[in-house]
């Protein structure tokens, strides 16, 4: 049995008068890269934001339905500063902190608490390490991070996640402003974080969903219209409007 990390029901979500997601209701897996898909305004980040309420930001989302993150309700009496240290985020524009690169992955942990130098030391080439860039910087933990390339911040960014110790990563478009070089180095680091972390994507790219998830959903209009496994959704869609998407048809 695939132990399940989201649970979501009968999700519906409004910002003023306008709904982005309608009636909702999916399952993601432990350990698995979970992607999305579909066209402009059909939903996906909205929903993504909705796994660590970013959306409560907004002073006109309102939601009905249930997220629940390992079988608790994270929308009633859950502790939001908790919920986002389990369960990360990487946007799609790179956004590295004004500070050395050693700086930027140690700061997360040190607003915990850590304070102990080597603690630190540890975590940081841990972090990096996973996040495949720590090869390339490990000589100059010292320079700024915005020394770094547009590929190297977002891994970067990537890195500052983890050294939290999240459960759970979301990344919305992350390669998006990425040349391909870049963006091949995203997706090692996706399929090496799978083993120990859930990962959900949202991808406008849908070679890219193709190359790294293991079940892709189709968003559209607010609506889920289809969810498999990758290789079936790619292959042998049950939608035409599916088919249509990812043949480029429309979208």
């Amino acid at each position: 049995m695939t132990d399940i990390k989201f649970d979501v029901q009968n999700l519906n979500l409004w910002f003023g008068g306008v709904q982005a997601i309608k009636e909702l209701t999916l399952q993601v897996y432990a350990n698995e890269i979970f992607t999305i898909i579909g066209p402009a305004n059909s939903g996906k980040t909205s929903f993504l934001y909705s796994l660590n309420r970013l959306n409560d930001l907004n002073a006109a989302f309102r939601l009905t339905g249930t997220v629940l993150l390992d079988n608790t309700d994270i929308y009633r009496n859950y502790d939001v500063a908790l919920l986002r240290k389990k369960v990360g985020i990487v946007f799609a524009l790179p956004t590295p902190l004004p500070l050395s690169i050693f700086d930027n992955v140690a700061y997360g942990p040190r607003m915990h608490g850590v304070k102990n130098r080597g603690r630190l030391m540890e975590t940081v080439e841990k972090s990096l390490s996973e996040a495949y860039l720590w090869d390339e910087v490990k000589d100059r933990l010292n320079t700024p991070a915005f020394n770094l390339s547009g590929g190297q911040q977002q891994r970067l960014c990537i890195a500052r996640n983890l050294a939290v110790n999240p459960e759970v990563l979301l990344f919305d478009e992350p390669t998006s402003g990425l040349d391909p070089i870049s963006t091949a180095k995203v997706e090692d680091a996706l399929r090496l974080l799978r083993k120990k972390y859930t990962i959900i994507l949202v991808t406008n790219n849908v070679a890219q969903a193709a190359r790294v998830g293991d079940r892709t959903a189709f968003f559209l209009m607010g609506e889920l219209i289809e969810l498999d496994q990758t290789g079936k959704i790619f292959t042998m869609p049950g939608e035409k409007r599916t088919e249509d998407y990812i043949t480029g048809k429309f979208g």
